[in-house]
Parts: structure tokens; C-alpha cells; sequence
């Protein structure tokens, strides 16, 4: 048996491991410990251009001299769906083997259409013929609920992102059962898609140490760390209790627990490579934790001392109108939408480079 952990628990247990980048020298090596997919969002698109930045020069320099009225944002797209279809094709043997389920490259909707449902749906059409093995990001805002349904309606896998609450979560897979309810009674296929709903685990306990700044709130030390565990558990239970068919996915590490305590059931687990190197080197046994219950007095505290966690952990915790305003859902969305900057200042760097340097 291998000495990888993360290989060890794909061998032995139904948790699928997804790779968080598309940068195709990390998802090779992913794919050597057992990942059967990837995804990725406007930030990790970014670095991974930036990665092999001769490369995505040159890309970028004769998209531009063949489409001479490209804009910046059209050239940067342009090389995102581009990375985004090679490091699809490397996880085609897994799509094959898993009939559609895994094998999938997660790419994400334009962060700018978060409030634009129809805008996503037809984006989210679009992104999913790049490639056989596309799955789709969309955000969890108010506007993000619809566009679940329609677009699982027309045969797009999703992977709802931006999402950090059990509310979401249920949102996500009652607006996607919707869609594939429609599709059977039209007799339509569904045994090839695969959708999951992200819950970003780390940026949810990040959220709670915000908000114990902003609003001077004291709990002994490790307390918020267990906020995005409790989230995922009872998500995961209710998922179960209701046959969901939608497999959750953990995302956006801050600690190991973030991948050591899902292990066990069938969902996904999608750490970025830095992690999948640091827990391939911890001696931390790939074991079922998923249903062991985080301890009731952390659940207490967290409930009793903050309200963004009871937003965040009761099914009625928000309506789908409050999502869009939720704390963590507006940081995610600034760090998403100031990486499309980016975006365009890097091609922007390439295409009007300093003529004096």
C-alpha cells in the first residue's frame, strides 16, 4: 500500500480527491495520489497563468494579433477557458472510468454575473461545451439559486460555489433535483452528470474570526476553527437524510481538519496542491471521521456567541434573498472580482508592454 495518505483514502474509502487548480503540472501530480478532478476559480486561473508566464505570453500575444478588436477581458477569458481545456483533457481516462461523475475540470462562471441569473445560465451552456468533461461554477447568490436549476435542466453539471452555510447547501441541491426532476419526466439523461455544492469550509471559519473582531466576541482558542466542520457535518447528515443527489465538496483549506474530518463518506474533498503536499507528509491516518459529531460544546459556543454561525448552521438560518448579503459571500466575491482585474492587467502588461524596458 502506498505511503501517501491521500492516496490511501481513494483506495479505501468512497471520498473522491479534486485538485484545487488547474495548473497542469499540479493536477499531474494529483492525479498521481488519486484525484479524479479539479477545480478552480478566478484566483487559481490567475496564478496559474502567471505560473508559466513565458508560455501564456506567447498565447496571449497571438490571440491578440488574430483577433485584432479583442478587448483585454476577451483575451484573458480567451486564455482561461484555454487553460481550462488542456487541463480537462488530462483527467478524460478518470471521466471515462467514472461514467461522468468525476473526471470533471470545474470552471467558473464570470464573477461579474453574480447578480445576473439568465446571464449565468447561458454562460454556464456555454463553458460546459469547451470540453466533454466540463463542470460548471456557479455562485450562491440570490440571483445563482435559479440558474441551478435551468442549467442542470439543459444538461450542465454544476458546482456551486461561493457557498460557506447549510442554507446554501440545501438551496443548491433542491434547485438542482428541481432541474433533474425535469429532465427525467422529458426523458433526458442524467447518469453522466456529476453536480456537487462546494461549502468553503475555510473561508466560513474565516468569517467567524471577523466577525469576533468586528464585534469584540471572546471563545477559548481552536473554537472558530471547528465553524466550516460543523457546517459540512450537518450538511452532509441532512443531504443524506433528504437523497440529495448532489455530493458536497470541501474546499478552501486553513487546516487539516478541513480534509481529515470528511474523510469517509461519498463526497469530495479539493485542497490545493500545497496542502495535498503537506498531508502526504503528516502521519494523520486516512480514516471514516465524517459522521463523528463535532463535540456539542463547541457547536454550543459557536451557536451562543455568534449569530453569523446560527446564519450559517440552521437550515432556516437565511432565505435565499439574504444569501447574496451574507458576509463571506461579499469577501469572496471582492477577491473573485478583483482577480478579473488582474486578469486584464496581466494581459494588458503583454499587449502594451513598456516600450522603454
Amino acid at each position: 500500500m502506498s505511503e501517501s495518505p491521500l492516496l490511501r483514502m481513494t483506495q479505501t474509502t468512497p471520498t473522491c480527491l479534486w485538485n484545487d487548480s488547474a495548473d497542469p503540472v499540479e493536477l499531474s501530480q494529483a492525479i498521481g495520489w488519486g484525484a479524479v478532478g479539479a477545480t478552480c476559480n478566478p484566483v487559481l486561473a490567475l496564478a496559474a497563468l502567471k505560473s508559466d508566464a513565458p508560455t501564456w505570453q506567447g498565447r496571449i500575444l497571438e490571440y491578440a494579433a488574430e483577433h485584432a478588436t479583442a478587448t483585454e477581458d476577451e483575451i484573458g477569458w480567451a486564455m482561461v477557458k484555454r487553460l481550462s481545456v488542456e487541463a480537462a483533457a488530462l483527467l478524460e481516462p478518470a471521466f471515462e472510468l467514472h461514467a461522468g461523475v468525476n473526471g470533471r475540470l470545474s470552471i467558473q462562471t464570470d464573477p461579474r454575473l453574480y447578480r445576473d441569473t439568465e446571464a449565468l445560465i447561458e454562460q454556464a451552456v456555454e463553458f460546459s461545451t469547451l470540453a466533454p468533461n466540463m463542470i460548471v461554477k456557479i455562485p450562491v447568490t440570490t440571483a445563482g439559486v435559479d440558474a441551478f436549476e435551468e442549467a442542470t435542466y439543459r444538461g450542465v453539471s454544476v458546482n456551486a460555489t461561493v457557498s460557506f452555510t447549510v442554507p446554501q447547501a440545501i438551496a443548491v441541491a433542491e434547485a438542482v433535483e428541481r432541474g433533474l426532476r425535469r429532465r427525467e419526466a422529458e426523458g433526458l439523461d442524467i447518469s453522466t452528470m456529476g453536480p456537487v455544492c462546494t461549502i468553503m469550509v475555510g473561508r466560513t471559519d474565516d468569517w467567524m474570526r471577523v466577525s469576533a473582531e468586528r464585534d469584540q466576541i471572546t471563545v477559548d482558542p481552536g473554537i472558530m476553527e471547528w465553524a466550516g466542520v460543523a457546517v459540512f457535518k450537518k450538511a452532509h447528515r441532512i443531504y443524506q437524510e433528504r437523497g440529495y443527489r448532489t455530493r458536497l465538496l470541501s474546499a478552501a483549506f486553513r487546516n487539516h481538519m478541513h480534509w481529515s474530518q470528511f474523510i469517509g463518506g461519498n463526497v469530495v474533498i479539493s485542497p490545493p496542491f500545497g496542502w495535498q503536499k503537506r498531508f502526504n507528509a503528516s502521519q494523520i491516518e486516512p480514516t471514516h471521521r465524517l459522521d463523528d459529531p463535532v463535540d456539542p460544546r463547541i457547536v454550543e459556543d459557536l451557536y451562543d456567541n455568534f449569530d453569523e454561525f446560527r446564519k450559517a448552521y440552521d437550515e432556516d438560518g437565511m432565505t435565499v434573498s439574504d444569501f447574496t448579503d451574507y458576509g463571506a459571500t461579499r469577501r469572496t466575491l471582492r477577491q473573485f472580482l478583483a482577480a478579473n482585474s488582474e486578469l486584464e492587467s496581466f494581459v494588458r502588461d503583454v499587449t502594451l508592454a513598456n516600450p522603454d524596458r
